[in-house]
């Protein structure tokens, strides 16, 4: 799945490839004889059937790269990760590799740690083990990237902007005396990509808030259907086929300073002209755009009511107005 914006408004200059340590990210191993039907049991999306990946080579595609939810009972969303199937080549068992945010992390692994019981499953945070690293850069140029035998990796969708494909790969490796490490604008880069691509990632700031529909997440392949039954995944169904979502991800920006730059970060409520007295969405993901800096791009989740007349401003209902861009994908209408 490539993800398209068709912004004008934000111009490139992303190099030809380039990477960047990404302190942001964390991972989790689940690995075992039973890893695939724990997962399976735990989360939102479908992980039988991925393609199995030798270490040191790059998972590609929805066939062997998923993205995965991880919801409480009541629907909402604990954890959102990106999975690939990467065996072990000791004792050829099953070990899924899942890419999260570092802060929930551990949280997340405990969680799943509660229901291994009897069975021959390990679920194991190794963020402090492993440094994660995201390799960008124009798609053609990445598709001959080449890692360490020892990598985990897989690519993310491509992100488009003004007729340019960008590719996104997360790479993690055993973390060295000399640990890698990276300069802010190259951070900067890959965030902009990532709040660019409107693929919401849940961090501490945002766990429980949303329902997967409400920030695009069956848009964007991050839940199966046809599936069995998850935590939550009544609540979701119902959101999905009566039609009962009345908030979604949108993308925008902003003219920055000083103060909107320290408060404009994921969990900031948003507020809506026409209702101040109560929040209208919430800032899901946000990014200083590489390019012009005078301009932060935003994730948002907020009411569709709120799209249609008046202005949405951040933080208060005096903050600064935000400015909605084009979604770069259809939502799914079932």
């Amino acid at each position: 799945m490539t993800i398209l914006t068709e912004n004008p408004l934000v111009p490139t200059s992303i190099p030809l490839a380039d990477s960047s340590y990404l302190p942001q990210w964390g991972l989790i191993l689940v690995e075992g004889a039973d890893a695939a039907t724990l997962l399976q049991n735990q989360l939102s999306n479908s992980v039988l059937g991925l393609k199995s990946i030798k270490t040191g080579n790059i998972a590609r595609d929805y066939s062997a790269v998923r993205l995965v939810g991880y919801c409480n009972p009541k629907g909402r969303l604990l954890a959102s990760a990106w999975v690939a199937l990467f065996p072990n080549e000791e004792t050829a068992e099953d070990r899924f590799a899942l890419f999260i945010s570092q802060d929930i992390a551990a949280t997340t692994a405990k969680r799943l740690s509660m229901y291994v019981l009897r069975s021959k499953v390990k679920v194991t945070n190794v963020s402090s083990e492993w440094q994660v690293t995201g390799a960008y850069g124009v798609s053609a140029h990445m598709n001959s990237l080449t890692i360490q035998s020892t990598d985990l990796a897989l690519r993310m969708p491509d992100v488009l902007v003004n007729d340019e494909s960008y590719g996104r790969i997360l790479i993690a490796h055993k973390k060295i005396e000399s640990a890698r490490t990276t300069t802010a604008d190259k951070l900067e880069q890959w965030n902009s990509l990532e709040v660019l691509s409107a693929i919401p990632r849940i961090v501490q700031a945002t766990q429980e808030q949303f329902v997967p529909q409400m920030i695009n997440f069956e848009s964007v392949m991050g839940v199966d259907f046809k599936k069995g039954c998850y935590p939550g995944q009544e609540i979701v169904a119902r959101s999905q086929y009566r039609g009962a979502v009345k908030r979604r991800l949108q993308l925008a920006h902003l003219e920055q300073n000083l103060d909107t730059i320290q408060n404009c970060h994921p969990g900031v409520d948003l507020f809506h002209s026409k209702d101040p007295n109560q929040p209208a969405g919430m800032v899901v993901l946000a990014s200083p755009n590489p390019v012009e800096p005078n301009r932060i791009d935003l994730q948002i989740e907020c009411k569709l009511d709120a799209l249609e007349e008046g202005q949405i401003h951040l933080g208060n209902s005096e903050g600064p107005v935000l400015k909605i861009d084009l979604l770069p994908y259809s939502l799914l209408e079932i």
